[in-house]
């Protein structure tokens, strides 16, 4: 998952701060979860689904 939501973000240029903003947290703990150090909660997981307009299947891989 971690390399999944690294990589949507990055195809679509977007910074760590901008995607924080998006689901609600701060840019450390967005790369917290990025790195696979931090969980994701079903709600967040959620708002970033609904941005990318992917679904939470294809986040959790």
């Amino acid at each position: 998952m971690n390399y999944r939501i690294k990589a949507l973000r990055e195809d679509r240029d977007l910074s760590q701060a901008e995607i924080a903003k998006v689901i609600k947290t701060t840019q450390q703990q967005y790369s917290k979860i990025e790195l696979g150090k931090a969980d994701i909660s079903g709600e967040k997981l959620i708002l970033l689904a609904d941005f990318y307009k992917v679904s939470i299947d294809y986040i959790l891989c």
